[in-house]
């Protein structure tokens, strides 16, 4: 299967790159072609063509940023986190060959599809750990600029 991927990340010079390995080598092992475009503070990387995009089976977008979809209007695309793409790359080639496979075509989220399944219940216990993870967004506050200026002028 002919996949096409877009890693995007603000600054794009680790973690994007790190999505792009991790899609590639992935895809490989399990016999697919792939081609990814790096997108980050410096421009796009290995930018895919219109020829390209035309004969894949199905895209993948892994980005922090906006990414334009556009000119994959008509192919199945699986959007997802650059985290994702580092952590569960399986889950998104798996996604993306479902998704071409079974004729679909549009945007699936990745991130929205998990926490949307389920019963009211689960989607309550997901609204939970959102709540957490907001809480240890940023780490140690004591540790942050404005409280080492606050010290320094003290």
């Amino acid at each position: 299967m002919k996949l096409v991927a877009v890693t995007s990340c603000p600054t794009g010079i680790a973690h994007s790159q790190m999505a792009a390995e991790n899609l590639e080598t992935t895809a490989e092992e399990r016999g697919h072609d792939i081609k990814v475009e790096v997108q980050g503070a410096m421009g796009a990387e290995n930018e895919l063509t219109a020829a390209e995009i035309e004969d894949a089976d199905a895209v993948i977008v892994a980005a922090d940023t906006a990414v334009n979809r556009d000119r994959f209007e008509g192919k199945p695309l699986v959007k997802g986190t650059v985290k994702d793409a580092v952590n569960d790359v399986d889950g998104l080639i798996e996604r993306a060959i479902e998704k071409a496979e079974a004729g679909e075509t549009g945007v699936t989220d990745v991130s929205e599809g998990e926490s949307a399944e389920g019963t009211e219940e689960a989607g309550s216990t997901s609204t939970d750990d959102t709540d957490a993870e907001r809480e240890q967004l940023g780490g140690d506050p004591s540790k942050g600029l404005f409280a080492r200026i606050r010290r320094l002028f003290s």
